[in-house]
Parts: structure tokens; sequence; C-alpha cells
């Protein structure tokens, strides 16, 4: 097979015969007639609607997302209007059965014919991390790779999923780099490179020179406070080569605030103007005393570290032309870092040269002279075989059979007789598996799936990986059917390869918390906020997850839970008195504290702002999805959009006073606003505030009043109190966590015909009151996550 036939194997083209669409029922359509048409009838149809117009024809997903709202506001009784002669409640019931009926058996019979999802691939990351386990390296990878589409906020959504020229190009480019990469980690079989820097080789070297490195001061590395960019670079940190680094940092603080230490950032990059970016790795508060603190980072070829006071509290020192000269810090008394000693040593978290060295050549023997590597197997062409079968069954995720398999094995008889390198061989075939559909894309059977493809999906959704050896062994004794096994292996997956890694990445997609670095808070209007305070914000969201999901706490806490978690930089910024120490911790709240529970916490409050102001139209559109699981239509084509007035003439408020009054826009707000307006008191920065800011129209701030009625009715008067009455539906929270686990886990979006079987999930959680842990289990054990 050539290279090029295996890269044009990854283009699947799938031709299915449609399923027929049903009519709609008679009775459903008598329903219609007689409640819904005399308002909803021709183009000038109340809200824009022409349900004369709507095509019954269920293949058209437009049309199906109409049926499902009206099916929805129906059942949710907003459907006649309350102004309007109602139906009798009998009759309501029948034609939301009726048409549930309708959709469900159609869309049941699409399923059985070709599955619920379609052909799926990896995402970037799922790559990465399988060549990284496949062949044991680390090198980041899907950095290199097309950025991908988000759908709702998923990256892995299959109908969104796009296979371009670009795409082939950079998975070919990716594979040739992880496997020249594998190649030169068992060729290298040098000790780890560790390096001690004092605090002199940290320092600059002229110090006469008015530069952005340290300064010596009483035989510390000193860097102060201040505003210079790259203040605080170490030239004596640039990495020889690409990898990953142990740094071991022991500094103290000088001039220090009185109530606290001094923050300071640990991020790398060039540190030079031509390349401005920096990539974030840590953060730690350094008191008076020493301390030692270990952080491990990627550190690119020619990267250095910055380390520098970045407190936005404290203050800062000025310094002419943006360089500082020595001594120049001292006089102003300002806060500063003074940095003892740095180790820097070179790791491979993936394991040794030995450990790769077993995943690409299993038994071959091997000879590495003159900076070469060659195979020397006694039956070559019957060893080289064996090895390529056995990476094939590793690199596909289930056994290969001989018609997979022979293609491969035909490279390998070929290039042997024509005399090529046994190593140009291997890699040859290597090169064409790992280019092949079978790895690239998930194998899943239509109907239920079989052992080898729960594993998979089971691997990917908890560690995005492919199956380790125990999952691989239990798929082949065909035991993961077996709930008890699957419960059982969720658990030992989550412990041993990380809870937090999992709600990291399913929070980053479900909850936007990738797209926090997205926009840049005014530093005129958020002076307190700074990196430390933005990463310990995505912290606090990750590790009160954790918490709640290692306690199968009820999903309610999820709202209204009464603590928190923060490190002295976060419990500042919010407010919170009395919380010391750099690491995140959990925090009890007072009774009457405004934080509490995933709205109230700085990096939900962040995602969903634009960085300048806040809009309760955006706020509660991602709340109604993302958490109460509402799905919001687009707004009418003839509906302007509405923004902020920021010169101040109105509030937003009234603004949006005639969406309420329009019935086009009415339906959608009442959903909407409920959230958006009880979010008003939490600025674009996380931050809590009881006006707006002050304009030059209006010298007065205006109060913000965060009090709405909720679309059954229910009024609260502030924050607290739509909390709460959210808390008690419990049930439609459970709904919505249960729903986007089975997205991030399945690839799919939410069908229609899932809705009974999304039911069942909830109803079996009910005695755990809806616990996390137990809605993880219920939604893994489900019909839905274990077909295709």
């Amino acid at each position: 097979m050539s290279f090029r036939l295996a890269s044009v194997c990854l283009v699947l083209c799938l031709s299915f015969q449609a399923v027929a669409s049903p009519p709609l029922p008679e009775e459903a359509a008598v329903f219609l007639r007689d409640h819904c048409v005399d308002c909803h009838d021709g183009p000038e149809g109340e809200g824009g609607f022409n349900l004369s117009s709507l095509p019954d024809n269920l293949e058209n997903s437009a049309a199906l997302a109409k049926w499902s709202r009206i099916i929805d506001r129906i059942s949710d009784q907003e459907m006649p209007p309350i102004d309007s002669e109602q139906p009798e409640s009998l009759e309501s019931k029948a034609f939301v059965q009726n048409t549930t009926d309708w959709i469900t058996d159609f869309q049941q019979k699409k399923f059985a014919r070709l599955g619920r999802v379609r052909s799926r691939r990896l995402t970037n990351l799922q790559l990465e991390r399988t060549l990284h386990d496949l062949l044991a390296i680390d090198l980041p990878l899907a950095t290199q790779l097309t950025d991908e589409l988000r759908s709702a906020g998923f990256n892995n959504i299959a109908d969104a999923q796009a296979m371009s020229h670009f795409h082939l190009q950079s998975h070919l480019a990716v594979i040739d780099t992880a496997l020249e990469n594998a190649i030169a980690k068992v060729f290298d079989r040098s000790a780890p490179k560790r390096t001690n820097l004092n605090a002199q080789r940290l320092c600059r070297e002229n110090p006469r020179r008015r530069c952005r490195e340290p300064e010596m001061m009483d035989g510390k590395a000193v860097v102060w406070s201040s505003g210079v960019t790259y203040h605080g670079r170490l030239p004596s940190t640039t990495a020889s080569e690409s990898g990953w680094y142990r740094f071991t940092i022991t500094a103290s603080s000088l001039n220090e605030p009185e109530d606290h230490g001094v923050w300071c950032s640990v991020r790398s990059g060039r540190c030079t103007s031509g390349a401005p970016l920096l990539a974030w790795i840590g953060a730690f508060e350094a008191t008076p005393k020493a301390q030692e603190r270990v952080f491990e980072a990627w550190i690119p070829k020619g990267h250095m570290l910055e380390i520098r006071p970045a407190d936005a509290t404290i203050k800062r020192g000025r310094f002419r032309g943006g360089q500082i000269g020595t001594g120049e810090g001292a006089p102003q008394n300002v806060p500063g870092l003074a940095m003892h000693s740095i180790v820097m040593q070179r790791i491979h978290p993936a394991g040794s040269a030995e450990t790769t060295q077993q995943h690409l050549f299993g038994s071959l023997e091997l000879e590495m002279a003159n900076h070469e590597i060659r195979l020397s197997p006694k039956n070559i062409r019957q060893d080289l075989e064996l090895q390529v079968r056995k990476f094939a069954n590793r690199a596909f995720r289930r056994p290969v059979t001989t018609t997979q398999i022979q293609p491969f094995l035909n490279m390998v008889r070929t290039g042997i007789a024509a005399g090529q390198p046994p190593l140009d061989v291997l890699m040859a075939c290597y090169r064409g598996i790992l280019c092949s559909p079978r790895f690239l894309y998930f194998v899943e059977p239509v109907g239920k799936l079989d052992d080898f493809a729960i594993a998979n999906r089971l691997s990917y959704m908890l560690c995005n990986s492919m199956p380790d050896t125990v999952l691989m062994q239990l798929a082949r004794e065909k035991k993961l059917h077996d709930k008890s096994v699957l419960r059982d292996q969720t658990e030992r997956i989550l412990k041993e390869h990380g809870e937090m890694d999992f709600l990291t990445r399913f929070a980053d997609q479900w909850l936007d918390l990738v797209d926090i670095g997205f926009t840049e808070p005014d530093r005129k209007t958020h002076r307190d906020f700074d990196p430390i305070v933005q990463n310990s914000m995505l912290d606090e969201t990750r590790y009160f997850l954790s918490d709640l999901l290692q306690q199968d706490a009820s999903i309610s806490r999820l709202i209204n839970a009464e603590h928190t978690f923060a490190n002295s930089r976060l419990a500042r910024y919010y407010g919170i008195r009395g919380v010391t120490g750099e690491n995140i911790q959990q925090i009890e709240l007072d009774k009457d504290s405004n934080r509490g529970g995933l709205l109230a916490q700085g990096a939900i409050l962040k995602v969903t702002a634009n960085g300048t102001n806040t809009s309760p139209v955006l706020r509660g559109v991602w709340v109604s999805e993302r958490i109460l699981g509402k799905h919001i239509p687009p707004p009418p084509e003839n509906v302007p959009a509405v923004e902020p007035d920021i010169r101040g003439a109105t509030t937003i408020r009234e603004q949006l006073q005639k969406h309420v009054s329009d019935r086009a826009c009415a339906a959608c707000h009442v959903h909407i606003d409920p959230p958006g307006y009880a979010l008003e008191n939490f600025d674009a920065a996380g931050r809590w505030r009881t006006s707006y800011s002050a304009s030059r129209q209006k010298k007065k701030p205006a109060e913000i009043d965060a009090s709405f009625t909720m679309s059954d009715g229910r009024e609260f008067k502030n924050f607290q109190e739509f909390r709460q009455l959210i808390a008690e539906n419990p049930e439609s929270l459970a709904r919505n966590f249960c729903e986007k686990l089975l997205v991030y886990g399945t690839g799919s979006s939410i069908h229609f015909a899932d809705r009974r079987k999304i039911d069942k999930i909830i109803e079996q959680t009910a005695d755990s009151d809806y616990g996390m842990r137990s809605l993880l289990h219920a939604t893994i054990a489900s019909d839905i996550f274990l077909c295709k």
C-alpha cells in the first residue's frame, strides 16, 4: 500500500438509503388545526411561525427542531397562550404522546439501520494521547493539528467533524513527527540533564547594564514588582532541546505587604518582543522564609522561564525605558522576589527509552552504532510481520483480521524483497497503520456495541486515550457488558488515570472553560484582575466539581453548595477573609455569602461575559443551555440584537423590556431573562457589585436590580433566591448533566428519541438524590452509551 493510498483511506465516503418519514398522526393534525392554526397561519403568523408551511418530513433537521419545540411548548403549557382558549388537559397530553411516539419511532428505526452516532474520529487531544500511549512519547502534538470545530461547546461531535486535505496533511505531519521522536528517544540513552543554577547564574551577566534579568542583591537574584514586560526572564534556563523539564525553585519575598505574601507567576517563552506570547506554568506565594517549589512543563528549544511578582494589587516600581538598572528598585520600596536557586532537570513523563523501544520493536533485536539503529532479526520477514501485527492490534484497539492486516504484511514482503533496510520497512508499515481509518476513527458496529467498542468508548470518555491492557483483556473475555464490571472499571480508570483530568477536559467543553482566555478584562475597570486570579478561578471550578463527584453529592449542590475552593489570592479577590496559603483549599462560606455553587464562580462568570461588560441575554442563554438543559433557538431574523448601552443612556433591563412585550421574543426571553438578570450582580471579571459603573451621562451609578419572575411564575428578589429556586428542581439539573455526559462520551448530540431513555437514567438515580457519581455510572451503563 502506498503512502498516498494510506492517506486517502482517511476519507470515508458512506452513502445510506434514507428511511421513509411517516406522516403526522391524524389526531395530532386535528389538534393543531383546532388550537394552533388560527394564530400561526401564513407568513404573518404570530411569532413569525407559519404552521401551515411546516413539513412533516422528519428527515429535515430544521423541521424536526420545530416539531420538537411545538411538543415542548405544549407540554410546558406555554402554548396555546394563557389569553387564548385552552384545550382539555387530556387532549394536550394525547397530542404530546402521539407526536412524541411519531418522532421517536422514526428515529429509532433510523438508528437501527445507521446507528445513533455516525462515523466519529479521534479529537486532536485524543490523537495526541493515543500516540503517547502507543509509542511511549510525550511531546505535544495536538497544537500541530488543524483546529477543531465546536458544536454546543463540544469538539467531538461526529456530525461537526470535517475531513479536508488540510486535516490529512497535518495528520501525516504529526504521524511522522511522532515516529521520528520515538526513534530518537530509543537512540538517545544519555542520562537526563540536570543543571544547578545558583543566584549568580540567574542574574544578569553585566551588573551595569540596564536590562530585564534579575539583579544581584544580598546573594539573591532579585526581581521587583513592575509593569515592565519580561522582567524576570532567565536566559540561564533556556532549553537546549525541546522537552519536559522539572524546575525546583527556591525563593523568598522582599518588602511583602502586611496581610499577604508576594504572589508570583511562572511562565515560559522566548521573552522577546518578536515572540510576545508566554505559556502559563504556575504560580506561588513567596514569603520571607525561603521555600522550595517544584513545577513541570514542556519547554520548546530556545524558550526560557520568566518568574516575577504578578499580583495586580501590589505596588509597582517605575523604571524608565522599559529596562531596569541595578539598584533602581530597592529605593522604591516595592515588593519583590528573591530567587536563591533553581534546579533544572530534563524528564520523560511517558517512560524511559527502554519503554519506547519495547513499544516500537517488541522482541526484535537492535544494533545501535554511528547514530543509526539497525534491526537484525534472525528470521527477518517473519519477525517483522509478527511485530507489525502486534502493533496493528494495539493501534486499531481491537484484534485485526487477516484481511485488515494483509496490506501491511505485503509491504513487509515487498520491502524486504527489494532490499530495503528492515527499519525503513517497519516504519513504513507503522506509518500506513497510523494513517488508516481504523486507527483514526472509532470502529463501532450498528446496534449494541461489542466489548472492544465499549472499551474504546469508556476509555476515551474518561481519559481521552486508548484502552489500557486491563480493559483490552476484559474486552477479549467479553465481560464489559456486565454492568458491575463496567462500574468497577469506571472507578479504576478514574483512580488510576486521574479524576481531575477527566473533569478538567469535560468541564472545558461543557462549561466553555477552554475559552476563559479568549477575552481580557479592561484594566481600567478591573484593576485587581491578573493571570493568577484567572488560573485560580479555573482551579476553583475543577476542584469543586471533583469534590461533588467524589462525594456523590446531589446535583442540587452544583447550584446551592455552601462551600467553594480557593487560595489566598482568589479569596482576597472575592473578598473572602481568613484564607491563607497558596494551595487551593475548601472554604466554608458564611450563610449570607454571595459565593457558593457553580454560578457564583469566577471562571463561569468570565466566560459568559465579554471582558468589558455583562449581558443578561448572553448569560441567560448560557445558563439555560449549559446548566438548566433548556435549548434556546436563535432569535427571529427580523429582531435586532440588543447590546448594553455603554454610554449609560438606558439600563440593559430597560432595553430588554421590548423583547418581553413582543410575543415573538417573549417565548424565549421568559427562560433567558431570569438567570440573566439574577447574575447581573457579578461583573465581567467575576466580582460582586451592587451598581453599574458611573458614566459621563450618569454621574450617579445605577443600582442593579436582580429580581425577576421565573417562567413558571415563581418570583425571586436576588441571586441567592434564584439559586435556591433552580436547586429545588434537581430533576432538570440531573437531566442536563446526563445529557452533557452523553454528548461528551458518545460524540453525538442529544436526539429527540433519547428523551425516554434519559428519563430512565434519571429515575435510577433518584434514591441517591441524583448524586453526580451515580449519574455518571448510570449514564455509562445506559442503552444510549452502550449502542452505536
